[in-house]
């Protein structure tokens, strides 16, 4: 699925893992830790990018709708059209929370938050 800005069609998930994640002032949000697969659909159901803590101690992990993350490759990294604020107000949860019965505790929630068009409608 090519994001909004066209980039790319297809691309393997190892290398989205572990990209940096920042916003549209060049600030490292975070980096993605997962992709969630919505497997009815063959669609991406969001990102989880991890965020905050030191260590891996007292980090969030936020869903975030594919369709919010524009890969620059200048900066090597996904930019995203959010502050530090809102992800801190984003939904949030562990790994496990977040992909609990296929992720859909979590995914008409993170996508009315993102105000992102929902892919599955």
């Amino acid at each position: 699925m090519p994001t909004a800005t066209g980039h790319t069609s297809a691309i393997r998930a190892k290398k989205v893992i572990g990209t940096n994640v920042k916003d549209s002032s060049g600030h490292k949000l975070g980096e993605v830790e997962d992709i969630v697969l919505d497997k009815q659909s063959n669609q991406i159901m969001f990102a989880i990018v991890g965020f905050g803590g030191v260590l891996g101690i007292g980090e969030k992990f936020h869903p975030v709708p594919w369709s919010t993350l524009n890969y620059d490759k200048g900066e090597d990294s996904y930019v995203v059209n959010l502050t530090k604020e809102q992800l801190k107000a984003a939904p949030a949860d562990s790994i496990e929370e977040l992909t609990k019965n296929d992720g859909l505790g979590y995914r008409d929630q993170t996508y009315a938050y993102y105000k992102a068009k929902p892919y599955w409608q």
